[in-house]
């Protein structure tokens, strides 16, 4: 079982590094541009916050055999570190910098704060529900962002905001790291990925109904333009 679990962790990992990497091109486009546009740094100070306290929760003083899930966090963290240095590097406005180290800052004192009273306020066997709760809060956050680009697909019927492998990459993480988390009972990687994996089907299904649909009236626009021509030449 402590194999197979292993094994699992390891294929997770390799999903999850993909989807970290999944916005290199939106910071390769900053990086030719030498603009930072219209992109909000948003997400990813969000996902640093995630992987923050996800690392905490890997390390063996809150739960043991988790060292898989401290390991990608790392890298995540690491990554999306890398990403706001690139965002501030540039940001054509000074304000947009400091907002990023505001929030940086504030993140970093939250989690010291909230590392602090698990340590002193929780004893081993509660300090990993402690720690849980507030990384499936955080998980279910990031696993429902996508929300925002549910309703444009739906608004304007068109899946052109939806990167189709994005969207399986997402699918295949919330359900491998489900699997990793059935193998040996983790009730919080568990709810959060088990979620994430019925967000990730949801989003599947919408990008394949209105991609299909979009498909369908774009057929039907070509027919009546070929009915409408073949009239006017029965006119002339």
């Amino acid at each position: 079982m402590g194999l197979a679990r292993n094994i699992v962790g390891i294929i997770g990992n390799v999903i999850s590094f993909g989807l970290f990497l999944s916005p290199v091109p939106t910071f390769y486009r900053i990086h030719k541009k030498k603009a930072v546009e219209e992109f909000q740094p948003y997400p990813y100070l969000c996902t640093v916050l995630n992987c923050l306290f996800w690392m905490f929760y890997g390390l063996p003083i809150v739960k043991k055999d988790n060292i898989l899930v401290l390991t990608i966090n790392s890298i995540g963290l690491t990554i999306e570190l890398i990403y706001l240095t690139i965002y501030c590097i540039y940001a054509n406005d000074n304000k947009k910098r400091v907002r990023v180290a505001y929030i940086l800052l504030a993140e970093s004192g939250f989690t010291v704060i909230i590392v602090v009273i698990g340590m002193l306020a929780f004893n081993f066997k509660h300090r990993s529900l402690f720690f849980g709760v507030i990384c499936d809060v955080f998980n279910v956050i990031m696993y429902a962002s996508p929300l925002g680009i549910w309703k444009k697909v739906i608004t304007t019927k068109s899946v052109e905001y939806m990167p189709f492998w994005l969207s399986v990459a997402s699918l295949a993480n919330g359900i491998i790291w489900t699997i990793f988390a059935l193998i040996q009972l983790d009730i919080f990687i568990l709810v959060s990925n088990g979620l994430g994996s019925i967000f990730g089907f949801v989003q599947l299904c919408l990008y394949g109904y209105y991609y299909f649909l979009g498909k369908s009236k774009t057929k039907d626009i070509e027919k009546p333009s070929e009915v409408q021509l073949s009239n006017q030449t029965q006119t002339v």
